[in-house]
């Protein structure tokens, strides 16, 4: 009885791990560029060369992430980890950072960020609910 109570957890436990769980976050990984700057003002938007910095995030399939600027000459890069936030109308990325670094725009305290998917290919940043400015960044595979 004892071996068919334990071979029933182990098919139990086989059989409900869904392919999901397996893979979160190859359907994110890649390079996620920044395409486009808003501000508070109407017709206020930037991109390409325009923009005040230059701006990615390389996210990768194990749930790392590395962010990179170049802003008047200067590539500042910093890494951390990421975790996907869904609900019923919207997905999310959360992103959390190992250090502190200027090149973090949150309206969170510490080391996080989030950035809200409007489509497969297409995410923007919560900063600009802050007064931050307005964020788009688009994936380049």
């Amino acid at each position: 009885m004892k071996k068919f109570i334990i071979l029933f957890l182990v098919v139990t436990t086989f059989f409900s791990c869904s392919s999901d769980d397996v893979r979160p976050f190859t359907d994110y990984q890649g390079k996620w560029e920044l395409t486009q700057m808003t501000g508070r003002t109407a017709n206020s938007e930037i991109t390409g060369s325009a923009m005040e910095w230059q701006e990615f995030y390389l996210l990768d399939a194990n749930g790392t992430f590395i962010k990179s600027r170049k802003q008047n000459g200067i590539v500042t890069e910093i890494s951390g980890t990421f975790s996907l936030i869904k609900s019923s109308n919207s997905n999310a990325l959360q992103l959390t950072y190992k250090s502190e670094s200027e090149i973090i725009g949150s309206c969170f305290s510490g080391l996080k960020e989030e950035m809200h998917f409007q489509s497969e290919k297409v995410f923007v940043s919560t900063w600009q609910q802050c007064d931050g400015p307005g964020l788009k960044y688009e994936r380049k595979y």
